[in-house]
C-alpha cells in the first residue's frame, strides 16, 4: 500500500467515525498520546518494564507492540498532514531535501 492511499483510507475512516472534524490541536493531542505509547514500547524492549501489574512479554509480542505504536504515530502524522492538504510524499521529500542541504559537506 502506498502512503497516499493509506492517508486517504485514514481520512475516510476518521470521517465515518466523526473524528476527522476535530481541530488540528485535538489531533496533535492524539499524536502526543501515541508518542507516549511508542516511548513505552521502546522502553519495554530496551530496559524492560518492571511493573507488578504487567505480565512479561516475549520478544515477538514486544516487536508486534513496537510496530503497532510506530504505525499509530505515523497514522496521526498522516491525519494531521491531510488536514493541511499535505501529501505524504511531500513530507518525505521535505525531509530528504532538508537533510541533504544541512549535511551537504558530508
Amino acid at each position: 500500500m502506498k502512503l497516499q492511499e493509506h492517508q486517504q483510507w485514514l481520512v475516510d475512516f476518521y470521517k465515518k467515525r466523526n473524528w476527522y472534524q476535530y481541530s488540528p490541536f485535538v489531533h496533535l493531542n492524539f499524536l502526543t498520546e501515541e508518542v507516549g505509547e511508542l516511548s513505552r514500547a521502546v522502553r519495554a524492549i530496551e530496559i524492560g518494564r518492571d511493573h507488578p501489574g504487567e505480565t512479561q512479554k516475549n520478544q515477538a509480542e514486544l516487536d508486534y507492540n513496537l510496530k503497532e505504536e510506530l504505525a499509530d504515530v505515523m497514522d496521526q502524522l498522516l491525519v494531521i498532514s491531510s488536514v493541511y492538504g499535505i501529501k505524504p510524499e511531500e513530507l518525505l521529500q521535505q525531509s530528504e531535501d532538508k537533510l541533504k542541504k544541512r549535511f551537504k559537506k558530508e
